[in-house]
């Protein structure tokens, strides 16, 4: 076993000691909170997803095209077609990661900044009413959880990668 502290503090959790097979005393309470920590930065670790309608034409952006697209200085996509951005609440934990990572704004900046662009942002109230949406309105592009995708929807890869690969700019806490 390596000098690794965190290592070596798990393996003393569950494997008890060869001499010694009596329980560590705490050692539930322990493993218990070990668990807590590590789902809770399972749940907090988004896998986002960029999705537009089947009929649009791009398939890859770069990570500065994406965000001028979604702050709404790219009108129009190549074909001509309007973009219409569909978002969750900004307020929503969802949204935290896309509002840190594209819009560098607070929830509150971000409420202000789809007023001021509406109607070429919709706010919607769920992965699944984003994803109808974007399905059945030519232009639209959104940003789900990766586990929410459905058929009816192209994931846009950003700088060359899909949201499973490292390196997605939409992918971590």
């Amino acid at each position: 076993m390596g000098n690794d502290p965190i290592t070596s503090v798990i393996f003393h959790l569950i494997t008890p000691a060869s001499h010694n097979w009596a329980p560590m005393p705490g050692r539930r309470t322990l493993v218990f909170l070990l668990w807590i920590i590590v789902t809770s930065c399972l749940v907090h670790a988004k896998q986002l997803a960029v999705v537009t309608d089947l009929a649009n034409q791009t398939t890859n952006v770069s990570a500065a095209e994406l965000i001028r697209l979604f702050n709404a200085r790219v009108r129009n996509w190549t074909d001509g077609k309007p973009v219409i951005i569909v978002l969750r609440d900004p307020a929503s934990v969802d949204m935290e990661l896309v509002l840190r990572k594209v819009f560098n704004m607070t929830p509150a900046q971000a409420r202000s900044f789809i007023q001021a662009h509406k109607p070429s942002i919709i706010v919607a109230g769920s992965d699944e009413a984003v994803l109808r949406f974007v399905a059945t309105n030519r232009g639209a592009v959104g940003i789900v959880d990766l586990y929410s995708l459905t058929k009816g929807v192209k994931v846009v890869k950003i700088d060359g990668k899909l949201p499973v690969e490292q390196g997605y700019l939409l992918r971590g806490n």
